[in-house]
């Protein structure tokens, strides 16, 4: 690291902030992206055996084939397809490295855990997979509970009780089931969520309906201790031998960052405000990319329909720097 003053820092480096870097870098733009894992950290983060719902033509980027055995490719095909668009183009990243801070005087300030980088502009492509929706009850902090689902092998043998009822937590069930795990759901809402994947959606309900899967529905935990939770359903209190929790809850954006950096979260989804024609924020060279414009809507942006944010944020700097000239 150096004082050098990038014309544009890029914070995440996920799918879009990586198609961030690619128009930067084919704008002539000085540029560095920061992000605190790995590659692609929140996808690194996915379960193990997940496969998305978007087809892999969906998910390129720059126009750069991906090429995956099925229509809907893997979690590991996706790795290698953005890790090796990095390394090819030999991206300006600085991996483990977290933005901590963002000082705004004439020039960026961007403070991390390893030191300092300096920037004309910003773009913020964090995503929103780092900090769960809490069930804020009693016992959440036990090692038994996690908010986050990899692989089911640990689950075999075990009484599980899966909180919610997305994607995310039907994808776990039905794997944590078919691994041997004895699997309850334990659901705030009356049914399924509308929006798990149409092909599984059938899968859980027969699953439900037969017994194989044991469904609380209208319920949530209210405690977690050692041997056992408690739920209330439909008003009444029931307690249920368990071993693990996977609350699958959701997840949301880092606010506390967008906050330090000015930019107004309006309504209570705390959706960001930006300029739809730009993306830029309401604080000047400031823009954001990908699903953190969403706010606490997580569900409205995904890498199929976010990725033209990088080509329409490059576009609107170049215009700021020939304007200035």
């Amino acid at each position: 690291m150096d004082a050098k003053i990038y014309d544009v820092l890029i914070i995440g480096a996920g799918p879009i902030g990586i198609a961030c870097a690619l128009e930067a870098k084919k704008a002539g733009l000085n540029y560095v992206v920061v992000e605190k894992g790995p590659i692609v950290n929140s996808l690194y983060h996915y379960p193990t055996n997940m496969h998305f719902f978007s087809t892999s033509e969906k998910l390129e980027i720059d126009e750069i084939p991906f090429i995956s055995k099925e229509a809907k490719p893997s979690k590991q095909e996706a790795l290698e397809y953005y890790r090796r668009i990095a390394t090819s183009n030999k991206l300006n990243i600085s991996l483990f490295e977290k933005a901590l801070k963002v000082n705004n005087n004439d020039l960026f300030e961007v403070i991390t855990d390893k030191g300092k980088w300096y920037a004309q502009n910003i773009i913020i492509a964090t995503g929103f997979y780092d900090i769960p929706n809490k069930l804020k009850l009693p016992g959440e902090d036990l090692k038994k509970v996690t908010h986050y689902y990899d692989d089911p092998h640990l689950y075999a043998f075990q009484k599980v009780a899966v909180v919610g009822a997305s994607n995310s937590a039907v994808d776990a069930a039905l794997e944590i089931y078919r691994k041997g795990g004895d699997v309850t759901m334990v659901i705030r809402g009356e049914s399924i969520g509308e929006r798990v994947k149409y092909w599984v959606k059938p899968d859980i309900e027969n699953r439900i309906k037969e017994g194989s899967i044991k469904a609380y529905f209208n319920s949530e935990i209210t405690e977690i201790k050692e041997d056992e939770i408690t739920i209330s359903h439909n008003g009444e209190s029931i307690d249920l031998e368990n071993d693990f929790v996977v609350a699958l809850t959701g997840y949301k954006p880092n606010f506390a960052f967008l906050t330090m950096m000015r930019i107004d979260l309006q309504g209570d989804k705390m959706i960001p405000k930006y300029d739809e024609n730009t993306m830029e924020t309401n604080v000047e060279n400031v823009y954001l990319a990908g699903v953190i414009c969403g706010g606490k809507e997580t569900h409205k942006w995904f890498i199929e329909n976010s990725r033209v944010h990088a080509s329409m944020i490059i576009e609107d700097i170049k215009t700021k720097e020939k304007a200035a000239v």
